[in-house]
């Protein structure tokens, strides 16, 4: 009885390698990559058209940086796997919201909430889920706003809405996510430096947050006086 239920696990294991291996290498699954980078591109392209706008007509621009990435096929799998969900196409796209990604990277807070406004008042972007870490931030202290959306790609013979996350961020905020993100994955700490770590990076998360709200209270100080200025020379 063990031999054959040793025999089934080996089954079961050689069936989830031949499906991992299928879903990397298949054209379906090349295909819809191909999909969700259309999109990625569709969203990044309306953010790099929104700031022309803004530094043409305001001589201001509410974006500094955008970056964009495709999930790696790996990290999909490993996913799909965590998440318990079968190893197949139909998994990414109907549980998957992050395989694409565009992170907005803003001078200030309010630059955040206008840019997020301007790509959900768009006619052809549907407001998927929308999770505002800003206003309540993570445990760990991260903050970020994220939006998933769906958005149309037009193929030779239809049109299909493919779905895109994109988180907004600071460029405090940003610069905390990264170091936080290279501290996480650092296995050979122990336990009481791990947790003094965290309380730590909690900490500057916090002070990261001030900051943001500081330097937002003296770019609106800056704009009513020159405002005032203007008005009265």
């Amino acid at each position: 009885m063990s031999d054959m239920l040793e025999i089934d696990d080996n089954r079961s294991e050689l069936s989830d390698e031949m499906k991992k291996l299928q879903l990397r290498n298949s054209k379906e699954t090349k295909q819809l990559m191909t999909y969700y980078n259309c999109a990625m591109l569709e969203i990044e392209t309306k953010f790099r058209v929104l700031s022309q706008e803004f530094s043409l007509e305001r001589d201001y621009n509410p974006i500094e940086t955008i970056k964009s990435r495709l999930k790696s096929m790996d990290s999909i799998i490993e996913k799909l796997q965590r998440k318990d969900l079968p190893l197949e196409l139909e998994s990414i796209e109907n549980n998957l919201k992050d395989v694409a990604g565009i992170r907005v990277i803003c001078p200030f807070l309010s630059d955040i909430y206008r840019m997020a406004s301007c790509l959900m008042e768009q006619d052809d972007i549907v407001v998927i889920e929308k999770k505002d870490y800003i206003k309540n931030p993570k445990k760990n202290g991260y903050r970020s706003l994220h939006l998933i959306v769906e958005t149309p790609i037009f193929l030779q013979k239809e049109k299909r809405m493919m779905k895109v996350e994109v988180q907004f961020r600071t460029i405090a905020m940003d610069f905390w996510a990264s170091l936080e993100h290279r501290m996480h994955y650092k296995k050979n700490l122990d336990v009481k430096m791990q947790e003094m770590l965290v309380a730590e990076l909690r900490d500057c998360a916090e002070e990261s947050a001030n900051l943001d709200i500081r330097m937002e209270t003296v770019k609106d100080y800056i704009e009513e006086n020159t405002e005032k200025t203007q008005k009265y020379s």
